[in-house]
This record gives C-alpha cells, structure tokens and sequence, in this order.
C-alpha cells in the first residue's frame, strides 16, 4: 500500500511538464503550483545541508527565485524535479561556501575574538538518525545527504560539490563509519 502511494506521488511529480510550459510562457499561476509541489523536497534537501532551520528557508527561497530566472534554461532533457534539485544544490553549496569565506575573513580580521556559533532550530520530530546526520562535518555530510538520502551517483555528487569521485566515495564511507558508531553506542 505505501509503495503504491509513493508510486503514484513520483508519477504526479513527473507530470510537471504541462506546467513548466506554461510557466515558461510567463504563467505565475503554474510556477506557482511548481513550487507548491516542489516546496517541501527543496527544503527539506537544503535543510539537511546547511543544518539550520531559518537558513534553509531562505535558502529555499532563493532556490526557487534562480529557477525563475533560469526557467528558459531548462530543456526538458530531464525531469523537472531532477533539474530542480541540481539547481537547488548549487545554490545551497554555493551559498554556504559564500558564508564560509565570510566566516574565515571576520576570523582572521578578528583573530582574538570568537565567531558564534551557527544557530541550529532543528524540527522537534526529526529521528535520532537526522539528528546525528547534522553532526557529521559539512562536506561529510552533504556527500551523504546527496548519496544516501537524495539518491545521487557519486559522479554526480563530484560534478556538484566540484570535488573528485574517489573524495565522494572516501566522505560517504567516512559518514557511514560516524553513524554507525554514534548509533551503537546509544
């Protein structure tokens, strides 16, 4: 019975072609059921990425702001859903090294001084599984959001974070080894 439910979602997601047309041609109404669609799978990869709730929704946001922009972009060549994600990826990835280089500058004009500690808001119903993903490091860890959870090829994954295959491989391997210590030990 799931799997039929979840079968019948992924064909209702796959059918967003009629609607990429006419959002294309300028229809807001159709972007509008695109994202309404979209919005949660968007956040919920973003979230796993940046491990803070307020930042994901922007995130997201922008997300959906470049696809806007770059709706005449897309082809068709895949699915919607696979290009959006790509899209959703990058500009998660590219926002956070963003941060990270501003991090890194205020650390070394302010070397005396500590950075605070980025907020994490995590939802209350996130599982013990979520709860430790958001320990492993970064790049670990979105190796492992992209691999395990959002079911990339660690090709794919290299193109993504520009890192090399065997990087992809050796993180994921790293991730799994974290999380299986940390949920033995409990």
């Amino acid at each position: 019975m799931v799997a039929q439910v979840i079968a019948a979602h992924e064909r209702f997601l796959d059918d967003d072609s009629p609607l990429v047309e006419r959002a294309k041609a300028g229809d807001m109404q159709a972007f509008q059921q695109l994202f309404q669609r979209h919005q949660k799978r968007v956040f919920g990869l973003v979230y796993r990425l940046c491990n803070d709730t307020s930042y994901a929704e922007d995130l997201a946001q922008e997300v959906f702001v470049q696809v806007w922009h770059k709706l005449q972009s897309f082809r068709g060549e895949s699915k919607f859903s696979t290009w959006l994600h790509t899209v959703a990826t990058r500009v998660a990835i590219g926002e956070l090294r963003k941060q990270q280089r501003w991090f890194r500058r205020v650390r070394l004009q302010f070397a005396d001084e500590t950075v605070p500690e980025q907020s994490v808001d995590a939802p209350a119903d996130l599982g013990e599984l979520d709860k430790h993903i958001q320990r492993l490091p970064e790049k670990t860890r979105w190796v492992f959001v992209l691999h395990a959870l959002e079911g990339l090829r660690h090709d794919e994954i290299a193109e993504q974070l520009n890192i090399a295959v065997g990087t992809s491989k050796a993180q994921f391997h790293r991730a799994r080894g974290l999380l299986e210590e940390w949920l033995s030990n409990e």
